[in-house]
């Protein structure tokens, strides 16, 4: 078996993955993600189901790719949240949409997911696999800050968030983004840790 050196995105891109308490402005590059879509209440059945279809594939790829001897992390789970019917956190949760992600390295090409799905049919755990896909992302200027606490609570974040995004002359555009840096089902909630970030341009 070929000797793997394992590629840790984490680390390649740490400029990215800053986690400010004080909201900061950085630069988001051009990246690559697995990603899933998906429409209501953040933690549903739904939503459930499609982050195991995320990481089953996330982690199909790795292990197939470590055979190659290309070996990759597997990064914390992404995700982008909007609404078609109002701003995010006005709407309801059953109209909010959501994107799932989880980035790799360029070396993953899209005959890859095929593979790796069909793999996990074969083990009978291909459920929602067929619907991962793998796109491009690239945010370019975001205010992003470090949220401690339960994912209720992320309102007082954003706020400080647009404040200085506005004291900078900036605006927030786009689709919001969080990075998941703890596991909920292993931290309480007054001890999580998630990365708000959301793409800025200059204030009209």
């Amino acid at each position: 078996m070929p000797t793997s050196r394992r590629v840790d995105l984490f680390r390649l891109h740490h400029a990215e993955y800053v986690a400010p308490r004080n909201p900061r402005i950085i630069t988001a590059g051009k990246g690559q993600y697995l990603s899933v879509e998906g429409r209501g209440k953040p933690g549903d059945a739904l939503f459930r189901a499609r982050v195991g279809a995320l990481y089953g594939m996330a982690w199909t790829l790795k292990m197939a790719k470590k055979k190659l001897g290309k070996d990759f992390r597997v990064m914390p789970l992404e995700a982008l949240w909007w609404s078609d019917s109002a701003e995010l956190l006005a709407a309801p949760e059953a109209e909010w949409r959501w994107k799932l992600l989880l980035r790799v390295p360029n070396f993953v090409r899209r005959r890859d997911l095929a593979a790796a799905a069909e793999a996990l049919a074969a083990r009978g755990r291909g459920q929602g696999a067929g619907d991962v896909e793998l796109e491009q992302l690239k945010e370019g200027r975001c205010v992003q800050a470090l949220h401690l606490g339960p994912y209720g609570d992320e309102h007082e974040t954003l706020e400080r968030m647009s404040r200085v995004a506005r004291a900078q002359g900036l605006a927030l555009h786009g689709r919001h983004h969080e990075i998941y840096l703890s596991d909920p089902g292993r931290v309480p909630p007054e001890r999580l840790r998630t990365l708000l970030r959301h793409p800025v341009r200059a204030a009209r």
